[in-house]
């Protein structure tokens, strides 16, 4: 009977052509090693695994698309190639698959057939924004994206900030880079001036900004952050 292969969580650069300077050794050598891969974009999954110069042959390299539209009923044909004995690599759009990504359908699928499952380390937005904001690290919360209608994603932020002072956890989420100015400007509307919001934009980027200030401070001078990829973390201690 043939071995199952390994499905491997790689992470993918937060910014372009950062890869060759912040990937890990282990995330090279598994892409070099690996012809399988389950991605959001082939766009950008060839344009990353191109990027780390590892004499990759693309005409060799499976590529099978896994996003938010993938039906459940096509993910265990999607691993397929598992069972017979390939490795299989899932890549985001961004960063870390499995956190607000649909990897994660695959990777409980994984768990119930008896697939192995191998994490690598590479750069998270949400966890290097946590490290770089001096908030409450052993207890928060990440929320994902908020609605996208304005009336509740005003509520969305006021319950989090009363949950934020009421249980003294740091509370984080994102939005789509185009509507993140939107977002920002509910966020100074309604919150409280004691409130600690801290923005991080665009990290591992050479323009990157991981800045905490009061409500009260940000709206005296703010950024522009049309189409930077964010994320908002807010805390009131």
């Amino acid at each position: 009977m043939k071995a199952k292969g390994i499905l491997y969580l790689i992470p993918n650069v937060l910014v372009l052509e950062t890869g060759r300077d912040i990937m890990a050794p282990v995330v090279k050598n598994v892409i070099a090693a690996t012809s399988h891969y389950l991605v959001e974009d082939f766009r950008t999954a060839r344009r990353y695994i191109s990027s780390l110069k590892l004499g990759v042959n693309l005409e060799e390299v499976h590529l099978e698309k896994l996003d938010k539209k993938t039906p459940e009923k096509h993910l265990k044909k999607l691993l397929d190639p598992l069972f017979n004995g390939h490795d299989v690599g899932i890549i985001s759009e961004a960063g870390c698959p499995g956190i607000a990504d649909p990897g994660a359908n695959a990777v409980a699928l994984a768990h119930k057939l008896g697939i192995k499952v191998v994490p690598l380390p590479g750069p998270s937005s949400m966890f290097m924004a946590l490290m770089g904001s001096g908030f409450n690290g052993q207890s928060f919360t990440f929320n994902g994206y908020l609605p996208i209608d304005r009336k509740e994603r005003v509520q969305a932020i006021k319950a989090l900030e009363a949950k934020s002072i009421r249980e003294k956890t740091t509370q984080m989420f994102m939005e789509t880079p185009f509507r993140n100015n939107r977002m920002l400007e509910d966020l100074l509307a309604n919150m409280s001036n004691n409130t600690l919001l801290c923005i991080a934009s665009n990290i591992t980027g050479s323009d990157e900004m991981i800045q905490t200030k009061k409500v009260s401070d940000w709206r005296k001078k703010h950024p522009d952050l049309h189409k930077i990829p964010a994320v908002f973390l807010i805390y009131h201690s």
